[in-house]
């Protein structure tokens, strides 16, 4: 242990005062890290971009599960975040079921139109949220949700994002047997979440409604700051899917995974924010500075004297609790 004195007697008095302020400033970041970072760049120019793919039903009970995921995401897309006709696409299994908010055929094809046309608008720094829903298969890079006619695997979604490496991906894969699309489309700078652990996983998953559900109403905005992150979405999704399970005395066959948790906490969803004056931008990137350091100095710690390594993390986590509390002081509300 890092802070236990040279006689292993026990920690130091520094020690104990290292612990204590982790702790301390822990618990003031757990509130504020969203409100921290998801004012990182303004929403004046930041822009979100949606598409929402809903695959094969095979029964008429998951095509209307399916159908109204997909459209309380779209309404809550267009209603509460602000986002652009233009930048929201809705492909689905049978577009005259919904017509109001499915444009096309969830085809291939279609799929591979859409990503096309948002690569002409998805500007760098700008969000691009996929959400994926239907029934899974496959292993690996050749992982798939079932749409009409041939499916795009994994490996093509992959290919499909190389063209997004600007922009902040969120990839949510909410079909069974969807774990094994996160470490084929990991990668900087996205955000991959699925319903299952792996692809062995093949039972209907049922967190695609828990996951936007939180995320469209607010239920899942743990901090309560008036926006979800992804993570908080993950997290209440993956609590009431588990709820669900014991309640009905079921064994839980999906396990949802998340492949970025550092970047889901950064990326948040709602109404837009007030403006935000200069100080507090300047004071965000700061701590985004600031976080950089820490985890330089955590990768360098084996190498490090022990004193040295906590007196320098001490400073930095001093740093970063300061302008935490500075940026909730500055900040404009609505």
């Amino acid at each position: 242990m890092d802070l236990s004195s040279a006689a292993g007697i026990g920690v130091t008095q520094r020690g104990v005062h290292l612990a204590l302020l982790r702790q301390s400033i822990g618990r003031a970041i757990s509130g504020a890290w969203v409100l921290a970072l998801a004012i990182a760049i303004p929403s004046s120019a930041q822009q979100v971009h949606l598409l929402v793919i809903t695959g094969l039903s095979g029964e008429r009970q998951y095509a209307k599960a399916f159908g109204d995921v997909a459209a309380m995401l779209a309404d809550s897309a267009r209603t509460r975040w602000g986002v652009a006709d233009s930048s929201l696409i809705v492909l689905g299994e049978d577009p005259a079921l919904d017509a109001r908010h499915v444009q096309a055929k969830s085809t291939r094809e279609e799929v591979g139109k859409a990503f096309l046309k948002l690569s002409r608008r998805v500007a760098p720094g700008d969000v691009l949220f996929v959400f994926l829903n239907g029934h899974g298969a496959g292993e690996g890079a050749n992982s798939r949700v079932n749409l009409p006619g041939p499916d795009p695997t994994a490996a093509d979604y992959a290919a499909w994002l190389s063209g997004f490496s600007k922009q902040t991906v969120v990839f949510v894969n909410a079909a069974s047997g969807s774990g094994d699309f996160v470490p084929v489309l990991a990668a900087k700078g996205r955000i991959i979440v699925t319903a299952t652990r792996t692809a062995i996983e093949r039972n209907a998953a049922t967190f695609a409604r828990p996951f936007v559900y939180g995320l469209a109403t607010g239920e899942a905005d743990a901090d309560k700051d008036g926006r979800v992150s992804v993570f908080e979405a993950f997290d209440y999704a993956r609590k009431e899917v588990a709820r669900a399970y014991e309640a009905s005395n079921r064994i839980q066959t999906e396990h949802a995974v998340l492949g970025d948790t550092a970047g889901a906490r950064r990326v948040s969803f709602g109404p837009p924010r007030g403006v935000l004056d200069a100080r507090v931008t300047a004071l965000v990137a700061d701590r985004l500075g600031l976080e950089s350091q820490v985890a330089a100095l955590r990768s360098r710690k084996a190498g490090m004297d022990s004193t040295a390594y906590n007196t320098e993390l001490e400073r930095l986590l001093l740093l970063m609790a300061e302008k935490t509390q500075a940026i909730r002081a500055a900040e404009v509300k609505p």
